[in-house]
């Protein structure tokens, strides 16, 4: 074992694993865990690890072998137990005697199913065959930076007989599943001195008769490829051919991604919509700037877990890192003919590769886009999938830089590249994938959002699909909402920023770090408010000016910001008021409320009539005491309803649910109810509405 490791981390906590003595399926989930913390060993989603263990045999009695292995789909980081799939190993032999030859590979995968053991299993990956055939306790197939850059390497296979000593063997580059599974094992029996084997162009397998032998075998031989690279690297001095650009600095970066993300994001959506990742990342930044940009970036990477996810190549943009990028229109243009220059050549590379068989062309538009002193952009359905698509890419990176350094890079064939891509076996894993939700690839500025009607329509949104964000003014509550909803939303649907409609600043910034972190905006929904109770003689000029900044010109600003940025993107979008029905109904003591949000409604007219040429819907709703929760319940505002009506402060909801057709009391998901109405699909020919959720007032009926 290597005492000190520097290109892995050496997580295993001995008082842990003996917690889990005598359970080789939990050691293997442990395993598997450790694993997958480390991004320089394998991503999310990518590698898979397995054990084998004697169960008894449910049908016989008797005793058999089973191997528990990575099912379909999963993630070795997050691995559970019911991210398994359990087989009988005598089976899984049997099949050696039923298989035809690489032609009817596929067919292979559907006969997995009959070696299950486990009838809780998840269904078995194509890599199964490589762990069930080989004969070894437990085994990793990871996909470490380190091992796939001497993978991908011209001279991989002699790198690896000479650093190993011939305890790691090499098997060129083929396509997953059972006959590689066969090689695997007709390359062990004839070596059996070997300790792992590199699969060209691809990753690495390794074993041991434990647990933690195998985990640190694995460790071992990955930090010694490590280690080659960073003395090849030193010894060549120079990576990636010199540095050929210069790199802007942080906050220069950051203000042209903010400037550029919602254009590239809206032509990345021409199929449908795109959430974006952002990244600046040291790896990134060198790469990026480098004189072998454009060389290695066209030739795409090596490693099928990688492109899977980024596409075979990402697109380069020819845009110097100081262009100005105000003008959206302009810069537009300027981008539109790269992207059709891109979409043009995917589909050259489909159709030059397609066969009887191959599955529909998919999106064209590129995942990751590199801006050449600046950073990169990834772009997909969802916001976690646009993450790990940068991950995988700086990955790929990592892998170019060992190969240069060792050697010289060499990606995977194109036509090989597609047989991955539009592999049977991977459509019908998309076509399994559960369809999107309505509000998938969108992204919402709820302002108010840490509490009330605010919190109530961002949690409706996230659940249906969006990406969004939560602010307040008030940091405390901001903090509270944030604990709260990591409870229940993953990281990846929601970010947190301070945002006071009344000051600009804060609005800008909020929206920035909205664009930063999901790529633009596609709702915004005007929510803040407060309210104040009195009769004309007791309303200060103050209070007024108070009423008229939060509610019409805090609607005003924030729109203002939001259109920016959807005329950024052209996609169109959606602007939610969230209004009242005091803006139609006359009542007492509420001269500043009232007019301020008949002004506010008045102002979403407007806003629909301006904004429709650019696709983007203004619609209104109109709620009515909706109390739980809500702030504008502080500040006397109960107490200034109760008296003009002549109720105790106690009976306020009450008689609120009493003067309504329907005698029913107002919650905030009702309200977030309507909003999702407008913005859920079914209303995108609708704008300039209103939406009245109070439970029925006939004062305030529009017509």
């Amino acid at each position: 074992m290597t005492t000190v490791y520097k290109h892995v981390s050496y997580l295993w906590d001995e008082a842990r694993a003996a917690e889990l003595a005598g359970d080789e399926v939990g050691l293997l989930i442990y395993r598997s865990n450790l694993l997958g913390a480390d991004l320089r060993i394998t991503n999310y989603g990518g590698g898979n690890t397995s054990c084998k263990t004697t169960e008894r045999d449910p049908l016989t009695g008797h005793d058999t072998e089973v191997l528990w292995v990575k099912g379909s789909g999963g993630d070795i980081g997050t691995l559970t137990r019911d991210g398994l799939a359990g087989l009988y190993v005598d089976r899984l032999h049997r099949l050696r005697k039923v298989y035809r030859g690489r032609e009817h590979e596929d067919e292979m995968v559907e006969l997995l199913q009959h070696c299950i053991f486990d009838l809780a299993s998840k269904a078995p990956s194509i890599d199964t065959p490589l762990h069930g055939l080989l004969p070894f306790k437990h085994i990793d197939h990871l996909h470490p930076d380190a091992a796939i850059a001497i993978a991908a390497a011209r001279d991989g296979k002699q790198i690896t007989r000479e650093l190993f000593d011939g305890k790691i063997g090499w098997l060129d580059w083929q396509r997953p599943g059972f006959d590689l599974g066969l090689k695997l094992l007709e390359c062990v029996e004839h070596h059996p001195a070997l300790i792992g084997v590199m699969l060209g162009g691809h990753g690495l397998f390794t074993w041991g008769d434990s647990a933690h032998a195998c985990y640190v075998n694995s460790l071992d031989v990955i930090e010694q490829c490590g280690r080659y690279i960073d003395e090849a690297t030193r010894s060549k001095g120079t990576v990636f051919g010199g540095m050929k650009r210069t790199t802007r600095a942080a906050e220069e970066r950051r203000a042209q991604a903010v400037a550029l993300m919602p254009v590239l994001r809206g032509l990345c959506s021409s199929a449908r919509p795109m959430i974006g990742h952002f990244t600046d990342d040291d790896r990134v930044l060198e790469f990026i700037a480098s004189n072998d940009l454009e060389r290695l970036a066209a030739m795409g990477t090596s490693c099928p877990d990688h492109f899977l996810r980024t596409k075979i190549s990402p697109l380069v943009l020819e845009l110097p890192a100081d262009a100005d990028l105000s003008d959206a229109p302009a810069l537009r243009d300027r981008l539109v003919t790269q992207f059709e220059s891109y979409r043009e050549g995917y589909r050259t590379y489909y159709e030059m590769h397609r066969g009887a068989d191959s599955p529909p062309m998919r999106d064209q538009n590129p995942v990751v886009i590199l801006y050449p002193g600046v950073g990169l952009f990834s772009f997909a359905k969802d916001k976690a999938t646009a993450r790990v698509a940068a991950e995988f890419y700086i990955n790929a990176i990592n892998v170019m830089r060992g190969a240069e350094a060792v050697s010289e890079y060499t990606a995977l064939p194109r036509p090989e590249a597609f047989a991955i891509e539009y592999w049977l076996l991977e459509e019908a894993k998309l076509q399994r994938m559960p369809k999107p939700k309505p509000l998938s690839g969108k992204v919402a500025l709820v302002t108010g959002s840490a509490g009330g009607i605010g919190k109530a329509i961002a949690l409706r949104f996230a659940r249906e699909g969006a990406c969004v964000l939560i602010n307040d003014m008030n940091t405390a509550r901001l903090l509270e909402a944030e604990q709260e909803l990591r409870q229940c939303l993953s990281k990846d649907q929601f970010i947190v920023a301070p945002l006071d409609v009344t000051k600009p600043d804060t609005i800008r910034s909020a929206a920035e770090a909205a664009v930063l972190a999901f790529g633009g905006l596609d709702i915004i929904v005007n929510n803040a408010g407060l309210s104040i109770s009195k009769t004309i003689e007791e309303h200060s000029g103050q209070e007024w000016d108070l009423l008229y900044d939060v509610l019409v010109k805090g609607q005003f600003l924030v729109t203002q910001k939001g259109v920016e940025i959807l005329r950024r993107q052209a996609m169109g979008g959606d602007i939610l008021n969230i209004v009242s029905k005091n803006a139609l109904v006359s009542g007492p003591n509420n001269a500043g409320y009232g007019s301020a949000k008949a002004a506010q409604l008045h102002l979403s007219r407007l806003s629909a009539a301006e904004l429709g040429q650019d696709g983007i819907r203004v619609n209104a709703v109109n709620p009515d005491a909706v109390i739980a929760g809500s702030n504008i319940w502080s500040g006397g505002w109960a107490e200034g309803r109760a008296k003009a009506y002549g109720v105790p402060v106690d009976e306020l909801p009450e008689y609120y649910a009493r003067r309504t057709l329907l005698q029913t009391v107002i919650e905030p998901d009702d309200i977030a109810n309507a909003c999702f109405a407008f913005v859920g699909g079914l209303l995108g020919k609708s704008t300039g509405n209103v939406l009245n959720v109070d439970g029925g007032v006939p004062a305030a009926f529009v017509r």
